[in-house]
């Protein structure tokens, strides 16, 4: 998928159920979102998604902080519309040759769907610098870096100082 066809599918979608927040979004989606313990160690896994009999569920790891849960549910909710097509329970783990290619466009859905381009252009008129501008925002800084990518592509001048890469949220902890 290209990021103008990411883009707007997250505009449709966000049009469809009146929503931005991923908790609520889901629940509009009648996607079944789990919290459980699974750790806060390196390699810990940090949610999924699955889809059975036409249900959708998205687990998602407890111990991690909310502004990375609403992350990780961002970016498991664009598997659940973007990779219809695949079984993403495992999808860390799969030796698909596009598995890099399927987080990397669930990382764009995740950055357009939690960053507006006003919110963001706010933060960087306020003379905040790039990292101070995702603190700001309650995101990593690689999803600030992705979002930036979708406004260039808009159209936006905007540099990022970082290259993020689509597994980025399995070294967060």
């Amino acid at each position: 998928m290209t990021i103008q066809s990411i883009s707007e599918e997250v505009r449709r979608i966000q049009k469809k159920y009146g929503e931005s927040d991923p908790f609520r979004l889901a629940q509009a989606m009648k996607i079944i979102v789990v919290l459980k313990p699974m750790g806060r160690y390196k390699g810990c896994c940090k949610g999924f998604y699955v889809q059975h009999r036409r249900i959708k569920h998205i687990t998602i790891n407890s111990d991690l902080p909310e502004v990375i849960q609403r992350v990780i549910l961002a970016h498991e909710i664009a598997h659940s519309v973007l990779h219809t097509n695949i079984t993403a329970a495992f999808h860390e783990f799969t030796l698909f040759d596009d598995t890099d290619r399927q987080e990397y466009e669930a990382n764009l859905f995740a950055a357009e769907l939690l960053l507006s381009d006003d919110c963001v252009l706010n933060a960087l008129n306020e003379d905040q610098f790039f990292f101070q501008a995702a603190k700001a925002l309650y995101v990593p800084a690689e999803l600030l870096d992705f979002k930036f990518r979708v406004m260039k592509r808009k159209g936006y001048k905007l540099e990022s100082p970082i290259v993020s890469h689509g597994n980025f949220l399995k070294t967060i902890e």
